[in-house]
């Protein structure tokens, strides 16, 4: 399998601290997670039969006129590629690898390719994937470019598929209202925003046609009864998704003005920020160990071909972990400079 954030095990063997003794800045999930209502006493006896409520609070939140609900959207992620003959794939790069690493699985031809030469790939593609805010580095693409790339390939039926696990605090960059027409396809996850990644659920917005596939590609009951119950009241809470996106949208300003003032130049979405390895002068590794030997665990991404290189920091969940990744940080400009943070924040650069 692929490496991915959260891995806090890998850690403990490697490192040898204690599970307990770790911040986990490795992921984009928040911190402040949805607090879970007491389930019904049936969410654990009933099998998991499909849920109305559950797709109507997803259709509401996620604006979009028809969704299918799954056990995350890896499900999807995996499943796609299996509802297609051998066809050329686009795939975004740097980007979540499991997009490119399941269709070169299946058997097609996977290309990826830069953002900047997504425009040239959809012209020779017969499907495009793509995360928009992308994961890891921050970058987006106008919805209104990517409606444009969604009626290129479905005239010769093709697919734009877009991976928005990263859109919730900008929902205006959603293309998921559009996706009655043909070619376009959606996914959404309540693991990151909703900080609930552990009860596996994700959406797929797409045409009805291809969502009766996916199902039956699916099987049913792939959405467990807990799963279901929790993500209808965390769909529906609005006060809380408002005054979430508030807090995220400050502390996503946090993070970058943190690294910023470690003259650290970075990219990102409320929810992580991504510094390259130029970014760092060529430190990364450096800092990723750095930081590990101190208990702080961060995205390191190793350099290969069409894959970024660089680190990815997440929130802190609490106001001690902003302040141990501060002193950590500090830390390191102390080591690594010959005058000290404080000093050096006297004289920073503008990097906004």
């Amino acid at each position: 399998m692929l490496e991915h954030g959260g891995n806090l095990r890998d850690a403990v063997r490697h490192f040898g601290r204690p599970l307990e003794d770790w911040l986990d800045l490795s992921t984009g999930i928040n911190p402040h997670f949805y607090p879970a209502p007491q389930l019904a006493a049936n969410a654990w006896h009933r099998l998991p039969e499909y849920s109305d409520a559950l797709v109507q609070a997803a259709q509401s939140y996620y604006r979009a006129p028809q969704m299918l609900a799954v056990a995350g959207s890896q499900a999807v992620i995996q499943a796609l590629p299996r509802l297609r003959p051998a066809a050329r794939v686009a795939v975004s790069a740097p980007s979540y690898a499991e997009h490119a690493y399941q269709w070169r699985q299946a058997g097609h031809a996977v290309t990826e390719c830069i953002y900047a030469e997504l425009h040239a790939a959809v012209e020779q593609a017969d499907v495009v994937v793509l995360c928009n805010p992308n994961n890891p580095t921050g970058e987006f693409i106008t919805p209104a470019q990517l409606l444009r790339w969604a009626a290129q390939l479905a005239e010769r039926g093709g697919w734009l598929v877009v991976d928005e696990a990263f859109a919730d605090t900008v929902p205006d960059m959603s293309v998921a209202n559009h996706t009655d027409q043909p070619g376009l396809i959606v996914l959404r996850s309540v693991g990151k925003f909703f900080g609930l990644a552990g009860i596996r659920l994700g959406f797929v917005a797409a045409e009805q046609n291809l969502l009766q596939q996916l199902a039956n590609y699916l099987g049913p009951w792939s959405v467990s009864g807990p799963a279901q119950q929790i993500a209808i009241a965390a769909l529906n809470d609005r006060q809380w998704q408002m005054q979430t996106a508030q807090r995220l949208q400050q502390e996503g300003e946090r993070l970058r003005q943190l690294l910023k003032t470690h003259d650290m130049r970075s990219s990102g979405t409320d929810l992580f920020q991504w510094c390259s390895h130029q970014d760092l002068d060529d430190k990364s590794e450096q800092l990723w160990q750095f930081m590990a030997e101190r208990g702080i665990w961060l995205r390191w991404f190793a350099q290969g071909p069409h894959r970024p290189h660089g680190l990815r920091f997440g929130l802190p969940g609490s106001e001690a972990g902003w302040q141990r990744l501060v002193l950590g940080l500090d830390e390191w400009c102390e080591l690594n400079f010959k005058d000290s943070p404080t000093q050096r924040r006297r004289g920073r650069k503008d990097f906004s």
